[in-house]
């Protein structure tokens, strides 16, 4: 494979690794968000305690996270492939990919606004704010440099997830990994999508720790 070709071929695949994993991430946190944020509130020192639906969400949760990510997506492929007719490509893996990261991201939700100080709870309770006050007000907004934290973790660990995608001819950079590195024995070209996947670990991650700096106001 000549320079130029390479170079095409990165180009193309880092683009599909990035739409999987900005795609999975956001429906990710759409989902999971709001059961993190579940969980927290019903939890036996929530504002709102309810055992049966804490304990069967935190089941639920723990044993979708239990499973590894490539044996869950081989799993999910089959059902995937009723649901959007493909069961190849990076849509049917950012399909995959969302199941996985969802409860991931409702465990990071959950630890982040386990953060929040209870006495600025309690005050917006002595003041009579109601649970959705509480929630969007309080534990959100105290809670934001974590939660922002935990996004770029989870974004990284879904970019993880998604090189895991060649295994199964989901495209992107893992799947040139495995095509040419494993397959065609060409260890070089293996060795420069490691560095490119390196390299978009790191953007990602300092754009994060940016994100996060501005958003705190402690350090501000």
């Amino acid at each position: 494979m000549g320079a130029q070709e390479l170079i095409s071929l990165l180009a193309e695949e880092t683009v599909k690794t990035l739409y999987m994993t900005v795609v999975a991430t956001v429906i990710a946190y759409l989902v999971g968000l709001p059961i993190g944020v579940s969980l927290i509130v019903t939890s036996p020192n929530g504002i709102k305690p309810m055992p049966v639906y804490y304990n069967i969400m935190g089941i639920i949760v723990n044993v979708i996270r239990s499973v590894p990510f490539l044996i869950l997506m081989i799993a999910l492929l089959p059902y995937i492939r009723i649901v959007i007719g493909t069961s190849i490509g990076p849509n049917a893996i950012t399909a995959a990919l969302v199941v996985a990261a969802a409860p991931f991201v409702a465990r990071l939700v959950e630890s982040s606004l386990m953060e929040v100080d209870p006495g600025v709870i309690e005050a917006a309770q002595a003041m009579g704010a109601s649970t959705f006050q509480i929630i969007w007000k309080v534990l959100l907004l105290e809670g934001r440099p974590s939660l922002l934290n935990g996004a770029a973790v989870a974004t990284i660990n879904i970019l993880g997830y998604s090189a895991m995608a060649g295994t199964v001819g989901g495209g992107g950079l893992g799947d040139i990994a495995i095509r040419y590195g494993l397959y065609r024995f060409q260890p070089t070209i293996m060795w420069i999508t490691i560095a490119v996947l390196v390299v978009l670990v790191q953007i990602l991650q300092e754009v994060g720790i940016r994100i996060v700096a501005k958003s705190d106001n402690r350090i501000n």
